[in-house]
């Protein structure tokens, strides 16, 4: 039977909505986590259970064509959140920085385009590779949700259920506060004496989303993330406050006056234990560059060849003509931003600023597109970093200081952000459509159109969780903002910055590289608050338990995928209803409870409630 065209009024409508949707879910969980979840496979179960629900048969088309303009909302977001909130973040310190919506907005859409014109000549490098060669894990999930939908299957009632589930529950501690979000070892008397002479302490977040998060990680990437974090928290923190009791390390943060031994585990953490963690990411990020370049070469030798040979792929792909031009207008129109909207009408600072702006982003392009391809995990924070280290000093060199320059370097990497993380969300797609027997033209056409609203929708959100909670108040964790934040700074002001942790973080990077450990997943996790990287272990424990249990392997393979749908459904519910709350908050509909939580018995109620929720998680998958 005919397969229904890919573009309509349906596709395209609701396409949009789960861009907006979507786009408001990932910016409130990855301020609040630091993690981004993508998008791609909850979309597409939604949109197979709506054309079910609405009678469309023959729709898988249709719905890769939601499911690609829908996923623009996952890689914006990352591109938007892991920046510029850093500009809030300063703001408490410099007043006189300024972000608004048509800056946030702006910069995600820029940044975004690069990404779709940057990665279309790219597209058959990556796309008709053998699945040996490149394996596309997420792309192969999400296709197998489109065509068994395809066939009449209903996976939307489990996602449904568990969004409920994870929603109401996250609602209700975000919003009322019946339990506390965090269980840690401080509940008990014993712990309390612990953190504070041996700064020794345990932290787990409850909450619905990161556990789902966990869960789509899975085991041995979870517990890569988790040991990096208790490397920092159990062996940096105490041995820090060990060797330095009595010193006041301050050589690059003049506002430290509190000695090592007089600090709580958590100001050890965020003075100096988080450094090591950015420069481990940023070392992280360099080998992985140096692992691809021979990536970049085969694929810039490929993209050169579209542009003249006659091999099929003009016909199926936007014209090579059309992708330089608009990629030359994309780079004025953001010249031109840079000018006049970002550095004050400096000619020089605004030509730097979008040479490096263009190079990096199109070097990191086909980087973050491997790292897709190959394992589903985008380090685009980590090379995020490296690009705005670059841009500072360079910036600096030119004579752009103060807070002017670190405003400029935030856009800066804020645009480059994106198009890196747009690249990789965008190769998956396209996997997704040659898969289909999409034409790849209609996917890159309309992506254009999801970046649209993606961009306008975190600049709305963005903005309202500032006012909500407030960036520098520490109430959303906003991890990769920070790590921005406590970056430029020093750079930026001539204060030295802490070479020496990063210097640490960095050759812990290579070791770990060199006995063949995943560098990057262990720098994040020795970056992030613990709190927030124990659950994942704890859902990637879960993946395994549910996927092994069973001595068919069959049965267990069927539970791994109804785990994958509840988990999804924690992530979006979960996100979507920390956004509700939010707007309520910012409605004046708010509810004091932090005497509550003060009290040891409400992280004894909340764990609780999460073990209730890790036994409707295990039982839902035997169904």
């Amino acid at each position: 039977m005919k397969q229904r065209s890919e573009v309509n009024t349906w596709s395209v409508t609701w396409g949009v909505l789960m861009a907006v949707l979507f786009s408001a879910a990932a910016a409130y969980l990855g301020l609040k986590v630091g993690q981004v979840f993508e998008a791609a496979i909850p979309i597409a179960i939604i949109a197979v259970g709506v054309s079910a629900a609405a009678k469309r048969s023959n729709a898988l088309r249709e719905n890769v064509i939601i499911q690609s303009i829908g996923a623009c909302s996952g890689a914006v977001v990352a591109g938007a959140i892991f920046t510029l909130p850093a500009i809030y973040i300063l703001q408490a310190k410099y007043p006189e920085m300024s972000a608004d919506f048509l800056k946030i907005f702006i910069a995600s859409l820029l940044g975004g385009v690069l990404g779709i014109l940057f990665l279309i000549p790219f597209r058959k490098y990556f796309v008709e590779a053998p699945q040996e060669q490149f394996p596309f894990p997420e792309a192969t999930a999400t296709t197998q949700v489109l065509k068994s939908g395809d066939k009449g299957d209903s996976q939307a009632k489990p996602l449904l259920l568990a969004g409920l589930v994870g929603g109401l529950y996250d609602f209700i501690v975000a919003t009322f506060g019946w339990w506390n979000e965090n269980v840690t070892s401080r509940m008990i008397p014993f712990g309390e004496d612990v953190a504070e002479k041996a700064k020794l302490v345990f932290k787990n977040n409850t909450g619905a989303a990161v556990l789902g998060l966990g869960y789509i990680i899975g085991f041995r990437y979870a517990l890569i993330i988790t040991l990096g974090s208790l490397f920092v928290w159990w062996l940096v923190v105490p041995g820090m406050a060990l060797f330095f009791s009595d010193a006041v390390l301050n050589q690059w943060n003049p506002t430290i006056s509190t000695a090592v031994g007089d600090m709580s585990p958590e100001q050890i953490f965020t003075s100096y234990g988080k450094s090591i963690g950015i420069g481990a990411i940023a070392m992280a990020g360099i080998i992985g560059i140096i692992k691809s370049w021979n990536v970049i070469k085969s694929a810039v030798g490929l993209a050169s060849k579209a542009g003249t040979a006659d091999d099929g792929q003009q016909k199926t792909d936007l014209s090579f003509k059309f992708i330089a031009f608009a990629s030359v207008i994309t780079l004025i129109i953001t010249f031109l931003f840079f000018w006049f909207g970002v550095m004050d009408g400096n000619l020089l600072f605004a030509a730097v600023a979008i040479i490096l702006t263009a190079v990096i982003a199109f070097l990191f392009t086909t980087v973050a597109a491997n790292a897709i391809a190959i394992v589903g995990s985008n380090p685009v924070s980590g090379m995020t970093l490296m690009t705005l280290i670059l841009a500072s000093v360079v910036m600096v060199a030119v004579g752009l200081k103060g807070t002017g320059g670190m405003v400029a370097a935030l856009v800066m990497g804020g645009v480059v952000c994106t198009a890196l993380s747009m690249a990789g969300s965008f190769i998956t797609d396209l996997k997704i459509g040659y898969w289909t027997d999409t034409l790849p033209k209609k996917q890159e056409t309309w992506k254009f159109l999801g970046t649209l609203v993606s961009a306008a929708t975190v600049g709305g959100v963005m903005m309202l969780l500032n006012e909500t909670y407030g960036f520098a108040s520490g109430a959303l964790a906003a991890p990769q903002a920070n790590a921005m934040a406590a970056v430029i700074d020093p750079l930026m002001n001539g204060v030295g910055a802490p070479w020496v942790l990063y210097a640490i973080g960095a050759v812990i990077a290579i070791i770990l590289t060199l006995c063949k450990v995943p560098a990057l997943a262990f720098a994040l996790g020795m970056f992030i608050p613990m709190e927030l990287n124990v659950p994942l272990v704890i859902g990637g424990a879960i993946n395994w338990y549910v996927t092994t249990r069973s001595k068919d392997n069959e049965v267990n393979q069927e539970r791994g995928e109804k785990g994958n749908l509840i988990a999804s459904g924690f992530i979006a519910g979960g996100a979507l209803m920390g956004v509700i709350s939010a707007l309520l908050r910012f409605g004046g509909i708010q509810f004091d409870y932090g005497e509550w939580w003060g009290n040891p018995l409400s992280e004894l109620l909340s764990l609780v409630a999460y073990i209730l929720l890790i036994t409707y998680f295990i039982r839902a998958t035997k169904k």
